[in-house]
């Protein structure tokens, strides 16, 4: 799936985007997944899927699935704080349901720290709810994970939201490329365990 809303584009990763990823990814993690994660994500992992949002051709957030059974697990997601605020996490988030849509799967679920009120704001518009509660799941400070779940993403329902949320978007202005001075205030969105997938 490829978006372009005038100079924003999202796109599927590829290894040439993992230095950008790495700079996002120390930006935005205290516990960042190393270097060779994401390549063996990329390169090794069937399950996996990722994308990234670029602006005026520079990669300013990405985001990724697993697709296991009939699930999407939404396993990283980050925007550079530079570019935050000006709704590029929410066309990723939307394109990350669409490709989740697009593989069958029948619902969404992800992981957030309980602290994260920002981003848990931007899942339950997006028809994420709490599910349940994985005490002690960030290794840096031990922090509690709220699991968050939508509704099949199929039902009409889920379907009418992201529509009107889609619509809403196209109507929004162009992200500007042009990065902010300083960083946005705000923890970076989702993610598995410090370590990542390997």
């Amino acid at each position: 799936m490829t978006v372009d809303t005038r100079v924003l584009r999202i796109r599927p990763m590829s290894a040439a985007d993992l230095p950008s990823v790495q700079l996002i990814e120390r930006a935005s993690f205290t516990t960042p997944w190393p270097p060779h994660a994401y390549r063996q994500e990329l390169e090794g992992n069937r399950l996996a899927h990722y994308l990234v949002a670029t602006l005026a051709g520079e990669i300013v957030a990405y985001g990724g699935i697993w697709l296991m059974v009939d699930e999407a697990h939404i396993t990283t997601f980050a925007v550079h704080p530079r570019y935050r605020r000006r709704r590029i996490g929410e066309r990723l988030l939307l394109s990350l349901l669409d490709l989740a849509l697009d593989r069958h799967a029948r619902e969404a679920t992800l992981e957030v720290r309980l602290s994260n009120l920002a981003a848990r704001r931007l899942y339950e518009k997006y028809g994420f709810r709490p599910v349940g509660i994985r005490p002690r799941y960030y290794s840096d400070n031990q922090e509690d994970a709220l699991i968050m779940t939508t509704e099949p993403l199929a039902e009409p329902a889920m379907r009418a939201r992201t529509e009107r949320l889609r619509h809403e978007l196209d109507d929004a202005p162009a992200p500007s490329p042009v990065p902010d001075d300083e960083d946005a205030p705000g923890d970076a969105g989702v993610r598995l365990p410090p370590g990542g997938p390997g």
